[in-house]
């Protein structure tokens, strides 16, 4: 295997969006009101912390790609012949031990993902099982990955909205929590808030993908939202997901924090908050009016300017989200 093969299975571009979501995630936490070093002093455990984690969720993603197209050799015969599998440029053989390598490394370090005031390799390494949040949150993750997938644990793939919220548990809600839980404890609602807006966003806005994979998909047994409601309906459907959740963010800065009153839900700037939510909810109309104008050509085009808009909407919430607990 070249590395060429192993950027072609790891499909780099698609690893962004949960780094971003790591580091996001963790800015939001630095920032809050529940930041646990009453300081707030960005040391260089924090940073090494959090630059640990961000790895670890890249290959978690980059494992959970090759594990995808595993399970999809036979689709992706239709859909891609000319990936890495279906070509023949890679073995079953090197792509599972590629897969397992990656989740071990995905997963293993995140022991040492401990918050302060765990701050030496000791402690983190001997910190009570409850601190290793950050540990148990990844394996979640991958549990998901193989549900996803995979027969033997369900693959939810081929099960229409079942799929979609498989994908959004691990890679919208849980992906910002982990985050979170990298500098601050997660037993709030905050975190949980941040991670309820993205996982609605992916529960809609993951089938943008499926509209060019039709073909494949329906070979494959897989019953994905424009293969059960047709093109137009499907997007109909999704239209709330890339709309609905970013208004979440101007309701979370002004309603009251049920377990702490005095302050609102989301601790950030509420102006940022409030604008960024309004600006994305924008952004999410002209992007469901892109996909209504002509629906047949989500299926005719392999990269939709939709599936563009879906990715550049989720990091743009990820960044902003970050400078709305910096300023």
């Amino acid at each position: 295997m070249t590395l060429k093969d192993l950027r072609d299975l790891s499909r780099p571009f698609t690893l962004l969006p949960p780094l971003l979501g790591i580091v996001s995630g963790a800015v939001c936490a630095f920032g809050s009101v529940h930041n646990p070093d009453p300081a707030h002093r960005l040391t260089w455990t924090v940073v090494a912390t959090v630059v640990l984690g961000s790895a670890c969720a890249s290959l978690l993603n980059a494992a959970s790609n090759i594990l995808n197209q595993i399970a999809d050799l036979e689709i992706d015969r239709v859909n891609k012949p000319g990936r890495a599998l279906p070509s023949g440029r890679v073995s079953l053989r090197e792509a599972w031990t590629v897969t397992v390598v990656m989740y071990a490394l995905a997963l293993l370090p995140t022991w040492l993902v401990v918050p302060h005031p765990y701050d030496t390799l000791a402690a983190k390494l001997t910190a009570p099982v409850s601190e290793h949040v950050c540990f148990f949150i990844y394996l979640a993750g991958l549990l998901f990955t193989l549900v996803y997938s995979l027969p033997a644990f369900g693959r939810t793939k081929r099960l229409g909205w079942l799929a979609n919220l498989t994908i959004a548990i691990p890679r919208g809600t849980l992906l910002k929590v982990a985050g979170w839980s990298m500098v601050a404890p997660v037993w709030s609602a905050e975190p949980w808030w941040i991670g309820a807006i993205f996982g609605m966003f992916l529960l809609g806005a993951s089938s943008t993908k499926d509209f060019s994979d039709m073909e494949g998909d329906a070979r494959g047994g897989c019953r994905t939202l424009p293969l059960i409601y047709g093109t137009r309906r499907a997007v109909h459907l999704m239209a709330p997901s890339f709309v609905l959740p970013w208004l979440l963010m101007p309701l979370g800065a002004m309603l009251p924090d049920p377990h702490d009153p005095a302050h609102a839900i989301l601790t950030g700037n509420g102006p940022v908050l409030v604008a960024l939510g309004l600006g994305l909810a924008a952004w999410g109309v002209y992007t469901i009016r892109l996909m209504l104008r002509d629906p047949g050509a989500l299926a005719t085009v392999e990269n939709h300017p939709s599936w563009t808009h879906m990715y550049l909407m989720m990091m743009a919430a990820q960044v902003g989200f970050a400078m709305a607990y910096v300023v």
